[in-house]
């Protein structure tokens, strides 16, 4: 009788071996984005912020100007949601290639760094919408529907977020980190408005979330495009069909585990797993 042979279970992981991701995601771009940013700082946590460059070039003084973008939002990822805030999937879809692309250009030239991302204006899209986005240098794009769970998107042009802040934050938050099970991986994601909180008064609420999942181990923060991009240079790892050894073609590390022991695989090597 032939001998049974053993595969390997080999699991991707993100960066340091960690199963859980947290990222946070606000919109508009208007001026309680300063304490919410400085919130997030004080805890290790990264947010994403989708901002309408036309309307901050209209001169609302309710909105951050493009001269601060570069300085407050250092470590964290300035995203667009189209240039003026239309409902999208109402327009032309040249007027919504015009609505990405200007974002996009003033954005880039305020961040210095190519946008990548997206969140709907409105919540609003079509498929056509999404299928053009990839044209568009989009690899994302966030919708306003809230899973109340913890897993990974299908489909990251139609993103879902676990919530809303003012559903469930802290019961969710603490159902997250409760979270143990290292064979699944574990993403929260929250998205709001940060002048949301001056209207409820209740930044009480986010500085309690913050305090409860910021400096845990066994947690990755990361922006939107972090975790975009880290989970397709998951995907071109080359395996050996024997599983016995991978090459990461990527400049980045990648982390697997291998029999339940965490392995990173360095940008352009090839690694011998047993």
């Amino acid at each position: 009788m032939a001998e049974t042979k053993k595969l390997p279970n080999i699991y991707v992981c993100f960066p340091g071996g960690k199963h859980k991701v947290l990222t946070m995601s606000y919109d508009d771009g208007k001026e309680e984005d300063r304490r919410l940013v400085s919130i997030f700082n004080q805890y290790g946590i990264k947010g994403t912020f989708h901002v309408n460059a036309g309307l901050c070039l209209a001169g609302d003084p309710k909105r951050i100007p493009l001269s601060e973008y570069k300085e407050l939002y250092q470590g964290h990822e300035v995203s667009a949601h189209t240039y003026t805030h239309p409902t999208i999937a109402r327009c032309p879809l040249d007027q919504v290639v015009a609505q990405v692309m200007e974002d996009r250009k003033v954005l880039e030239e305020a961040v210095g760094y190519p946008i990548r991302g997206m969140s709907y204006p409105n919540g609003s899209y079509s498929k056509e919408i999404v299928d053009i986005l990839p044209a568009l240098g989009i690899k994302y794009a966030r919708t306003v529907q809230s899973t109340m769970s913890f897993g990974m998107p299908e489909n990251f042009l139609t993103w879902g977020a676990t919530c809303h802040h003012n559903r469930n934050l802290l019961e969710l938050g603490q159902q997250f980190v409760d979270l143990f099970k290292t064979q699944y991986l574990y993403m929260m994601y929250v998205w709001g408005h940060s002048y949301e909180f001056g209207l409820q008064n209740n930044w009480e609420l986010m500085e309690d979330f913050c305090k409860l999942v910021g400096g845990r181990d066994d947690i990755w923060y990361a922006t939107n495009i972090e975790i975009v991009d880290y989970m397709e240079d998951a995907k071109r790892l080359q395996y050996t069909a024997a599983g016995d050894k991978v090459y990461n073609p990527n400049f980045q590390s990648v982390w697997i585990s291998v029999n339940n022991e965490i392995r990173e695989i360095p940008g352009g090597q090839m690694v011998t797993l047993f």
